[in-house]
């Protein structure tokens, strides 16, 4: 299984973080040097991941996280569980605390995520085949979100997060909070 990092020049010492912890990721960083993040160049990287799985399954993740100790353990154990299902092992929501791990249909945060077998290629075609004049797919997660919910498809969050949002300041939009992390997030590996 690969295990794939979207990442920007911008946090290399991110990205040299996860290559430490994690066996053979590959990283693809965003090589347009045209200045500042959007969401298109973030989606066009995360296209990019995509094409990487080669129809394999996946473990693809943004540069801008911490990961838990025994991470890659963990995030195989609860795939062989759910090997043809879409996992999530990043939320913030109010039912991780009050539910925890479960059943979902709107996704949203693309830290870190399993795709199963195939499903690199399902998302590229179905961002080639979507309506023009339909939603702006431009946010990788919202591209997930939509191709989930043509499919009719629910996902798993798992719960805890095996991985932490760092806080740091978006380079897509500075204006976002940089305070957006689990509230189940336990165990870091730190720097």
């Amino acid at each position: 299984m690969k295990i794939i990092i979207t990442a920007v020049k911008e946090r290399e010492v991110f990205v040299d973080y996860l290559v430490r912890n994690l066996p053979k990721p590959v990283v693809l960083y965003d090589n347009d040097d045209s200045g500042r993040l959007s969401n298109h160049r973030c989606k066009a990287n995360f296209l990019r991941a995509l094409k990487e799985t080669d129809g394999e399954k996946a473990i693809i993740m943004q540069d801008d996280i911490m990961l838990c100790r025994d991470f890659f353990y963990k995030a195989v154990t609860e795939i062989n569980r759910r090997p043809d299902t879409l996992i999530q092992f990043f939320s913030m929501r109010k039912g991780d605390l009050e539910i925890g791990s479960r059943w979902d249909n709107n996704f949203l945060m693309n830290q870190c995520i399993y795709l199963p077998r195939g499903y690199g290629q399902k998302i590229i075609e179905f961002e080639k085949t979507r309506d023009s004049d339909a939603i702006d797919y431009g946010a990788d997660d919202i591209l997930v979100r939509e191709f989930l919910k043509s499919r009719k498809e629910k996902y798993w969050i798992h719960v805890p997060s095996l991985v932490q949002h760092r806080v740091a300041k978006s380079v897509i939009d500075p204006r976002r909070s940089s305070k957006r992390q689990s509230m189940t997030f336990v165990d870091p590996i730190e720097d």
